[in-house]
């Protein structure tokens, strides 16, 4: 089996850490994950149900000290069934990568220290999550929150921000928070 990135290249049987068996690459350190491998690996570990998961570490808000993988942008072949890689972004605050999966066979490819990446996020339990519609969106929501968090830190600095924050919270928790909501409008439209 070659590598799908260095396509000259032979594979090996490794086990990643704390993780399946997988198929390596002695040139550039990625990883091929046979999906009946990861499949074995999840049921092993209880991670076989995707509707319990949820976003639990925000990736924008991660910052990690890696490179970006060499590698990452070169187009792949499956080294299964030939058939085109697809790609699923993971944003971090100062690094981007895709994790490649094959359409057909359900195989992953994980360029060098994306694995370890994932494993920070708590991503690498349930990698089919990053490819479906249901985690786009939990993360763009995430991202837009701490964008206006931002904001808010930028515009009223972190005495008032931290304030604000706090009463957001108490309104939100108390059952007639929207008539604290109101008042304050009502105070800002005067």
């Amino acid at each position: 089996m070659q590598c799908p990135k260095e396509t000259q290249v032979e594979l090996f049987d490794a086990t990643l850490p704390a993780g399946p068996v997988a198929k390596c690459c002695p040139q550039c350190q990625g990883a091929w994950i046979p999906p009946e491998h990861y499949a074995d690996w999840q049921q092993r570990q209880g991670l076989n149900d995707v509707s319990e998961f949820h976003v639990t570490v925000l990736p924008s808000t991660l910052r990690l000290d890696a490179d970006p993988p060499p590698l990452d942008n070169r187009a792949a072949l499956c080294p299964d069934c030939r058939h085109y890689l697809v790609r699923g972004r993971v944003n971090l605050q100062n690094l981007s990568f895709f994790v490649e999966r094959c359409p057909n066979c359900k195989g992953y490819w994980c360029d060098t220290g994306e694995w370890w990446i994932l494993q920070q996020l708590r991503l690498h339990t349930h990698l089919d999550y990053i490819f479906t519609d249901i985690w786009q969106t939990q993360v763009k929501q995430m991202e837009a929150l701490q964008r206006e968090r931002q904001a808010t830190l930028d515009k009223l600095g972190p005495e008032i921000a931290t304030k604000i924050f706090e009463l957001a919270e108490l309104l939100e928790s108390h059952p007639n928070g929207d008539f604290g909501v109101a008042y304050l409008m009502r105070r800002f439209d005067q």
